[in-house]
């Protein structure tokens, strides 16, 4: 596990970008928080580094945006659903395990039908602009992300 504080919008960007440039094909990132804990900033860090130009904005209304950059980059929200059983609806199965980048914001919602590897990101507010951010791996595939992305983080990649 992997806790790290940001001050800025901008810093919390930025630590998405950099994960986003070591993600591969069939990664799946869940991210928990409350409102305005930096979610989708974070995702559009992620994005970023995943080469995506398009602006991306938070799928609220319409639940799943698709994205080409280096691979196909799935941006899910979940916040609306009211029950596991509607992501049937949604198909997610088939982006679950598809070869692109899923991120998937109020992951906790729907945590039951959730791959058991992947990388959580825990976000919450500690003021006005600091947010933290804890990455709590779940399998040797992201254990070993987020060494990569630690080593990254410090420079050292």
């Amino acid at each position: 596990m992997l806790t790290l504080t940001t001050s800025s919008a901008k810093e919390t960007f930025h630590l998405g970008e950099i994960l986003g440039r070591l993600l591969e094909p069939g990664d799946v990132i869940c991210l928990q928080g409350e409102l305005g804990a930096g979610k989708t900033c974070f995702v559009q860090g992620i994005a970023r580094g995943q080469g995506v130009e398009d602006y991306v904005s938070s799928p609220s209304f319409t639940l799943i945006n698709v994205y080409q950059g280096r691979l196909p980059f799935y941006h899910i929200d979940v916040y609306r659903l009211t029950d596991v059983a509607e992501t049937d609806q949604l198909g997610l199965e088939e982006y679950l395990e598809d070869d692109g980048v899923v991120c998937l914001e109020w992951a906790d919602r729907i945590q039951p039908i959730l791959p058991p590897a992947c990388l959580w990101v825990v976000m919450g507010k500690r003021g006005p602009t600091e947010r933290s951010l804890r990455f709590e791996p779940h399998g040797a595939r992201y254990r070993q992300l987020v060494a990569d992305f630690k080593a990254a983080v410090e420079g050292r990649d």
